[in-house]
């Protein structure tokens, strides 16, 4: 009799451990969960806004839809607005680890050579790499671009050489760079488009040190000895403007890669061979203000929430979706709804990083994006002798 009843605990206990690793039932809350993803494609309005310049193009930075384009992919001399390509490798060589802002940098002969605008550095003057980094963004210094890239590659040409490089890796499909500082006097093929130079820009205020420095309006140098003034006039004259890089020749005319914030709504605008100064800042801020009337920028947070598991060792697993971003029409925040597509219970096993759903974002009905739901964490899936050892310590217990 007492070993009867002793089986029949064991047995009761055998198919609870087993109803819970493989039953349908969800055992714990699932909350509601937060989104990600990217952002929908707005339409081209070219009829609507014609532009006094060769080329042009709006695209949000959050995202890099296009809400403008005209000619956006002739390619052209960029003049100075080159250096954002330069100013993009050294950031990236400084996140690496590879140069540090506080390194002093000794110029060379061929950096001081460097006509055009310039801080006029001397053969062997040493200046900080931050101190350099300001006078190329500020004072578009062509000087300091050559001497920074020294620096990096070892040489201009090798450096020139990893600017096209990673123009390639970027899919800047119509660039060809032949110096570092857009001087075009000697250059054959030294050419960009207005897409490249927002994919680039895009990639360049990813480092928010460049936006600090693109900012300021005038600085100095040498312990206040050289004053340093904005090539762009946009980051005084026009409201929320960040930056970022101006250019002219009279190959280029006159170029401008500049950037905004207003409301959250972060925009990169270029323009290229305006016939002149003015013209080209005024079809800036023509082309940054009807981003600014008629777009807005819809973010929702990145999250976690926890899913049950049938037959894992864990009976549950945490789920995770990134920061969602997307354009869309100005005031039409409130439109945006939310589809969470994902199962009461997963089955395992599960490895870390496994999309197992996926949220949907819809405004009007229309999808505008989606992001996928993962595991954080990785859940086997139960065997014999776990199960085994969980109904021994049951019995045990009893």
């Amino acid at each position: 009799m007492i070993l009867k009843k002793a089986f029949t605990k064991i047995l009761s206990a055998f198919l609870a451990i087993l109803l819970l690793c493989v039953g349908t039932v969800q055992i714990c809350a699932q909350t509601d969960p937060v989104l990600s993803g990217e952002g929908v494609t707005s339409e081209k309005e070219s009829s609507s806004l014609s532009l006094p310049c060769a080329s042009a193009i709006l695209m949000d930075a959050k995202t890099g839809t296009v809400i403008y384009e005209q000619n956006a992919d002739t390619a052209l001399p960029p003049a100075s607005v080159t250096k954002v390509m330069t100013l993009l490798l050294v950031m990236e060589a400084i996140e690496a680890g590879k140069i540090r802002l506080d390194d002093m940098v000794t110029v060379s002969a061929n950096a001081a050579s460097m006509g055009g605008s310039q801080v006029y550095l001397k053969e062997g003057e040493t200046m900080s790499v931050e101190e350099m980094l300001k006078c190329v963004v500020i004072a578009s210094a062509n000087d300091c671009a050559v001497a920074l890239a020294e620096l990096v590659a070892g040489s201009e040409e090798e450096f020139v050489v990893a600017m096209n490089r990673r123009a390639a890796e970027l899919q800047m499909l119509n660039t060809h760079f032949e110096n570092t500082n857009g001087l075009d006097d000697t250059a054959t093929n030294h050419v960009t488009s207005a897409r490249d130079i927002a994919i680039m820009s895009r990639e360049l205020i990813s480092h928010p040190k460049i936006l600090e420095y693109s900012g300021i309006w005038m600085d100095t140098i040498r312990d206040g000895a050289f004053g340093l003034t904005n090539t762009n006039r946009l980051v005084r004259f026009y409201p929320g403007c960040t930056g970022l890089k101006t250019g002219s020749t009279s190959k280029a005319k006159f170029c401008i890669s500049a950037t905004a914030e207003r409301d959250g709504l972060s925009l990169i605008c270029v323009i290229m061979a305006a016939e002149t100064r003015d013209t080209r800042n005024a079809s800036a801020a023509k082309l940054l203000d009807y981003g600014f009337a008629n777009y807005a920028s819809y973010r929702c947070d990145a999250g976690e929430s926890v899913v049950c598991v049938q037959g894992g060792v864990q009976p549950e697993c945490q789920v995770r979706y990134d920061e969602f971003c997307a354009l869309i029409p100005k005031g039409m925040g409130a439109n945006v709804e939310k589809e969470i597509v994902l199962p009461d219970v997963l089955t395992a096993p599960l490895s870390a990083g496994d999309e197992v759903g996926k949220v949907v974002f819809k405004l009007n009905g229309a999808e505008i994006g989606s992001v996928p739901i993962r595991a954080t964490a990785s859940v086997d899936k139960i065997g014999f002798g776990t199960l085994f050892c969980r109904l021994l310590a049951q019995f045990l217990l009893m």
